[in-house]
Order: structure tokens, then C-alpha cells, then sequence
């Protein structure tokens, strides 16, 4: 119980010294980012389209650009996935598609042997249309998914910078990874879990953003997973005070996105995001509607949870929730 306050003091120093010292996470990178996924260039983002290419192109720039190193010597996991057949042909399509990925190496001689997973996919609908998970499947226009999920990404890159700012490697190593191909039936993730890059064992914990860009006026951040690792739930919860933002935490409630298939493979997952709304897989779904001050908390809070969940004192053990 001791070394249990110790460590939770320390958490709130930590989420302190952070909040009150400068900061690269800003409102202005994370509509930057937010900005150039969702607009009508890359119309939508459909995993194996030139659109979903230039997404990953785009995300594999910043990891290069903040010192991520590459797993076989590759930014790039490439994958395809089971489109499905054109009643007129009888026969099944494949397009190719790829998972970014890199990582940060650790700075505990032992521990960075682990690794903490923070992920986020940035495939989207494309123009929708019938056979889509468009909500409006009569109208033929591009879902820029400004929310979903560009809002995620863009958190993932201003996290990043933010560790390439501070210089401070924690102890356990991470990876960064943006999905593709999540809005499909989670095969990015499906595929990475299933060809990772380290031993299964050595991963820890992964964080998944998705739909992270719509704060609401309460600051309500939820997240579901925090009681699959050892005091999570109690974690998620003091690093909520001085952040800015009201964490709504569950232990279970693991969710519907990327991090399930961690869930599902016994690693320790949580996933966060900012509620749903009218616009979700619609047209609609566009930067306008971003909250880039509330990404930008959003991103400052996830950045403290990752340090702290990397620098964790006690053994990460997955913990099964409903």
C-alpha cells in the first residue's frame, strides 16, 4: 500500500510538471493534422486507395521525422484485405493496404524489453455508397471522418512530437502505429497482432485513440480497458485532476475499436474517446465541426498515461474484465 501512494504522488507530479511546463501539443498542430486527413484530397481515407496511401505516407513522415525507429527496417506492414465480390463477377477482390509502425526504444536496460502499444487507425469511408458503413448508404459524397479518425492520428503525431520535444526516453519501450483498414472489421490491427514485430509476451498495455476530436462542454473523456492492467483504473482517474478534462473510466466496457483485438489476445487495453455524434459516418463528419482545443487536452492527458504506464513500477499483468 505504500509503494502504492508513492506511486501515484509521483503520477500527479509527474502530470503537473507536465501541465505547467511548455508544450508542443497544441490546438494548432493537432487541427493541422486533423486538417490534411480529413480533407477532400484524400477523399476518405478508404483502406487501398491512393487517398488511404498519402494517409499512411503522411503519418510514416512525422515518425521518420521525430526518431522513430523502424521494425524490418520498414515504417510500412503491409497487408491485404477480403473486399467483398461484385454479385457480377462471383469472385472476391483484394486490395493492398499497410499498417504504420515504429517505435521508441526504451531506457531501462530490462524494461525496454517491453513494449506499451499507442495506437490509432486512419482509414475511413471513402466516398461511401452501398456496401459502406456510411449512415447515409443513398449518398455518394466523401466522408473526410474529421472525427473518425483523423482526430485520433492527429493525437497520435502530437504525442509523438511531444516525446521527440522532451528528449526523455521512459523505461519500457513504445510503438506507434496507425491502423488501416479498422473501419473494415478491424484487420489492421487484426494483422498486426498476428505478425508482431516483438515477442507477444514482451507487449504490455496498448492505448487506442479513436474519436477523440469532439470534447464536449463537461470535458468528458471516456475510456473503457483501465481495469485490465494493475491500478488502472485508479491511474486514469488521478491523472485526470489539473488536466483539464473529466475522465469517465471504466474498468471493462472494452469497446468496439482497435483495441479489442488486443483485449482479445489477453494484452491489456484501453480505449479512449470523446462520445459519439449526428455526423458520425456521414458526409458530415468534417474539421469544422473540431474541438482542436479538447484534442489538445485530450492529447496532453493520453501523452501523462502513456509516460506514467511506461515508467510503472510494478509487473504489467493482464487483467480479464466483463
Amino acid at each position: 500500500m505504500f509503494k502504492k501512494v508513492i506511486f501515484f504522488s509521483f503520477v500527479a507530479l509527474i502530470a503537473t510538471e507536465k501541465g505547467s511546463a511548455q508544450s508542443t501539443i497544441s490546438a494548432e498542430t493537432f487541427l493541422k493534422h486533423d486538417t490534411y486527413l480529413a480533407s477532400d484530397k484524400l477523399e476518405g481515407r478508404l483502406a487501398g486507395t491512393k487517398g488511404n496511401n498519402e494517409a499512411a505516407a503522411y503519418i510514416k513522415k512525422y515518425f521518420k521525422k521525430f526518431g522513430l525507429k523502424k521494425f524490418n527496417n520498414n515504417y510500412y506492414q503491409p497487408f491485404k484485405i477480403f473486399i467483398k465480390p461484385d454479385i457480377n463477377k462471383m469472385k472476391s477482390d483484394s486490395v493492398s493496404t499497410q499498417n504504420v509502425v515504429g517505435y521508441l526504444e526504451g531506457s531501462d536496460e530490462n524494461l525496454k524489453k517491453e513494449f506499451i502499444v499507442i495506437g490509432a487507425h486512419y482509414d475511413h469511408w471513402g466516398w461511401g455508397g452501398k456496401g459502406s458503413g456510411s449512415k447515409k448508404k443513398d449518398t455518394l459524397a466523401i466522408h473526410n471522418g474529421a472525427d473518425d479518425n483523423a482526430s485520433g492520428v492527429s493525437a497520435l503525431l502530437s504525442i509523438l512530437e511531444e516525446f521527440h520535444h522532451t528528449k526523455v526516453a521512459p523505461k519500457r519501450s513504445i510503438i506507434f502505429i496507425s491502423f488501416s483498414a479498422e473501419e473494415e472489421g478491424l484487420l489492421g490491427s487484426k494483422y498486426f497482432v498476428n505478425h508482431l514485430p516483438v515477442d507477444k509476451n514482451a507487449v504490455k498495455v496498448m492505448i487506442n485513440m479513436d474519436m477523440v476530436g469532439r470534447l464536449n462542454d463537461k470535458k468528458e473523456l471516456y475510456m473503457g480497458g483501465a481495469g485490465t492492467f494493475p491500478d488502472g483504473v485508479e491511474l486514469m482517474k488521478k491523472l485526470g485532476e489539473s488536466s483539464g478534462l473529466n475522465p469517465v473510466v471504466f474498468a471493462g466496457d472494452v469497446g468496439g475499436s482497435d483495441h479489442v483485438t488486443f483485449y482479445k489476445n489477453e494484452i491489456s487495453a484501453i480505449g479512449l474517446h470523446t462520445g459519439g455524434h449526428p455526423q458520425y459516418h456521414t458526409p458530415e463528419d468534417d474539421t469544422v465541426l473540431i474541438n482542436s482545443e479538447g484534442g489538445a487536452l485530450v492529447a496532453k492527458y493520453i501523452y501523462n498515461a502513456l509516460v506514467s504506464i511506461a515508467n510503472y513500477e510494478q509487473p504489467l499483468t493482464f487483467i480479464k474484465q466483463n
